[in-house]
């Protein structure tokens, strides 16, 4: 008895494109977007947007000098009106502040109401600005937020330690513009570029840097040499997945206790593998929700949280595994069935 048996490797070609198609679409199909208000820019003089802030009329008696880059001042002496330039530092950009968490405050909300009367008494200066507990502790409505926690981490980051209390959570967070991208955001990108942002703003900048210390602001590309495919890491993880301590509090979704150098994370396996510490703390709130919103299939077998060596999935495994298995028995049948033949 002859049996024939012919294979068509197109065929089989053909098979694993289609297979890598439907992977690819469904992968596709997980990346939800999601529409922000946006402010206009500088170069929009379109207003109309500021009007439906709340409170908005109010704070543009600050704006209309705060809002630019200059403001005029009235000499009594001469009755003439002098132009001066203002600070950059004293600057509140309109277009990153009304999108921002705090948009909704009055400026004397948080700043004193001296501030009403110009020119500013200089002595207003040297009043610290209220911290995050001033206005978020002990209240229910943002007990979800855990700021207590976050304060406790804060107080054992290596700033503070070093720093005391002229290292305030405005060093990082400008309640001005701050506005949290790690839970609302679902591009990952756009979440690793203003957190890393926050730490730039004085480790790649020797002026605000010497504002807190005397010593030489070290370069990060130096500092970070050992580092493999380093622009890579830059532009992928954000600069506290290896420089904090690790929270233990699964309710305090950005760890904030700041790690020494020494105890910075080195080892590539903490991130590629397994237990990759980005899905528990980049990834966090999004792995977390994925789930419960698109299913086990889009949320666990295929996603767009990929780390190389973190990712791999059980089912998956076994699935490669059962396929290689497969095509070794059918060749091995194949050429069995020749050489009867």
């Amino acid at each position: 008895m002859k049996i024939k048996l012919k294979v068509n490797p197109f065929l089989i070609i053909l098979i694993i494109i289609l297979c890598s198609a439907i992977i690819f679409i469904l992968a596709k199909s997980t990346n939800v977007k999601v529409t922000e208000s946006v402010a206009p820019s500088r170069e929009n003089k379109d207003t109309s947007f500021y009007s439906t802030i709340k409170h908005a009329a109010e704070n543009e008696t600050c704006l209309k000098c705060h809002g630019q880059s200059k403001f005029y001042v009235e000499n009594k002496e001469s009755g003439k009106t002098m132009t001066k330039k203002m600070y950059s530092e004293l600057i509140i950009r309109r277009d990153l502040f009304y999108v921002s968490n705090h948009r909704e405050f009055k400026c004397i909300d948080c700043h004193s109401e001296d501030y009403m009367t110009f020119p500013h008494a200089g002595n207003l200066m040297m009043q610290a600005m209220p911290n995050c507990l001033d206005c978020h502790g002990g209240d229910p409505k943002y007990a979800k937020y855990h700021f207590e926690n976050i304060e406790a981490e804060f107080n054992g980051s290596v700033h503070v330690k070093r720093l005391g209390g002229n290292f305030t959570c405005w060093k990082c967070h400008n309640g001005h513009f701050y506005k949290i991208t790690a839970r609302p955001s679902e591009n990952i990108k756009h979440t690793i570029s203003y957190d890393n942002a926050i730490c730039l703003n004085c480790h790649a900048d020797s002026l605000n840097y010497q504002l807190l210390t005397d010593k030489e602001n070290p370069n990060l590309i130096t500092k970070h040499d050992w580092l493999p495919n380093q622009k890579l890491h830059f532009i992928s993880v954000r600069c506290i997945e290896c420089h904090t301590k690790k929270s233990t509090k699964d309710s305090t979704l950005v760890a904030h206790e700041i790690l020494p150098k020494q105890q910075a994370v080195k080892k590539c396996q903490e991130c590629h593998s397994t237990n990759s510490i980005l899905l528990a703390t980049l990834y966090r709130y999004e792995v977390k929700e994925i789930r419960s919103t698109r299913g086990f299939i889009k949320g666990s077998i295929v996603n767009d949280k990929y780390v190389i060596g973190a990712n791999r999935n059980y089912y998956l495994n076994v699935l490669s595994i059962i396929i290689v298995i497969s095509v070794v028995i059918g060749i091995l049948v194949h050429a069995f069935l020749r050489m009867i033949k």
